[in-house]
């Protein structure tokens, strides 16, 4: 690496984070979340714009292996802060209504995936076709718990029914979404060299939560009663990447084990080092390696090229995409006794899709399940789908019958102690 490369790496650094500084702020000014904007910045300085003249100027391709290389360490804490921050708490005392509206939000989108996965597979299709048609499934049936949960915060609808089942069926979804990612992974590996590693997926996860994960709780105890969270900090580090590395080489992807890592980090009693932990890697992370991410996943969106079939193409996955989602969650909903309003509500909001999203159209393009055309407007449909949650959430949810089903949380949260006593 020679020093013209490293001074045009350095300022190429200094502009994504400043722009994703600035998008992101523009996007929350506009009552969006502000992954929305730094996604968007990803976006305008790919090849959708000047036929590329801004990335090829600021991302010349002799740096771009690095952009990857840094894009794919802030994966790997991005996947590890979502199995760490997934609340089993969420699962609990509703588990009936949670499944039900989970499942409801996840099978029928994924079903109807498939099939238009069926319909576009001599098109679009790369690897094996069940490949494919399964990872199209996944990709229109997820929904982003992170963007979903900061949605709910910034609503003040965390105390609500309706926000607490929407939050615990995302969190049960999530699990379902990288599972049936994981087996369309295995599919599409089925025949490649070494194909025999992937079993040994079963004893990596038992040997985590029975052997790791206690391990850890050991040591962050230990840490919160005689030190700081500096060792702590090192030996996650260390885990996080040995995970990581052990599922790439068993033909998953990497993203798995920085996953299932995060979901072994124990919550009991480790709250303080747990925080440490957290924060170090969200100031690296968030800052400067995600912007990153946006950017490299940028480049290979190109919506110049989109044609008058590729914008029909585009209307029949936000058909299946948005449709799929919110009928299926609608459903689940009202199995649940769940009544119209609050069901659509719930549905409006399971439709977030965001960073999860770009997440596992990321992985597809680069596993070859995708070719950059239906990269493009899957791309899209998340950002669309997530811009429209906040609005459409207004009109079906207005803020008056918000206001009552905070004050009911409330009330029956002043009600807990006078029954206890």
């Amino acid at each position: 690496m020679n020093s013209s490369q490293v001074v045009t790496l350095l300022v190429g650094l200094a502009v994504i984070v400043a722009l994703a500084k600035v998008m992101g702020w523009i996007a929350v000014r506009l009552a969006q979340p502000a992954v929305i904007g730094e996604i968007v910045a990803g976006v305008l300085m790919g090849p959708t714009l000047f036929h590329g003249a801004i990335a090829n100027t600021l991302f010349p391709v002799d740096i771009r292996p690095m952009l990857s290389s840094l894009a794919n360490l802030g994966l790997v804490f991005f996947m590890f802060l979502i199995g760490l921050e997934f609340n089993r708490n969420l699962l609990r005392g509703r588990i009936g209504t949670l499944v039900t509206v989970s499942l409801g939000s996840m099978v029928l989108p994924f079903a109807l995936g498939t099939l238009l996965a069926t319909a576009l597979m001599h098109h679009y299709g790369g690897g094996s076709d069940l490949s494919f048609v399964l990872y199209l499934g996944t990709a229109t049936a997820v929904t982003a718990f992170p963007v979903l949960a900061r949605i709910i915060n910034e609503r003040r609808m965390g105390g609500t029914q309706i926000g607490g089942i929407a939050l615990g069926s995302a969190a049960l979804g999530d699990l379902l979404a990288w599972s049936m990612l994981a087996v369309a992974i295995m599919t599409m590996n089925a025949d490649a060299p070494g194909k025999w590693h992937v079993l040994l997926i079963l004893p990596l996860v038992a040997v985590s939560f029975l052997v790791v994960r206690p391990l850890l709780a050991r040591l962050a105890r230990w840490q919160s009663e005689h030190g700081s969270a500096r060792d702590t900090f090192a030996v996650v580090l260390i885990g996080l990447l040995a995970w990581s590395a052990m599922t790439e080489w068993m033909g998953l992807h990497f993203i798995f084990g920085a996953f299932l890592f995060g979901l072994i980090s124990p919550h009991e009693g480790t709250s303080e080092v747990r925080g440490g932990v957290t924060q170090r890697i969200e100031q690296v992370s968030k800052v400067l390696l995600l912007p990153i991410y946006f950017v490299v996943a940028g480049l290979s969106v190109d919506l110049s090229r989109t044609t008058l079939a590729g914008l029909g193409e585009f209307g029949l996955i936000m058909l299946v995409a948005v449709g799929g989602k919110f009928v299926g969650t609608l459903a689940g909903a009202r199995a649940s006794r769940l009544d119209w309003r609050r069901s659509a509500a719930l549905a409006t909001l399971m439709n977030t899709r965001g960073l999860t999203e770009l997440v596992i159209l990321s992985t597809g393009l680069q596993l070859g399940l995708l070719d950059r055309d239906l990269y493009s407007q899957l791309v899209l449909m998340a950002v669309v789908t997530t811009i429209m949650t906040g609005p459409l959430l207004k009109l079906v949810y207005p803020r008056h019958f918000l206001d009552q089903d905070i004050e009911m949380a409330r009330s029956r949260e002043a009600e807990v102690p006078a029954h206890s006593t």
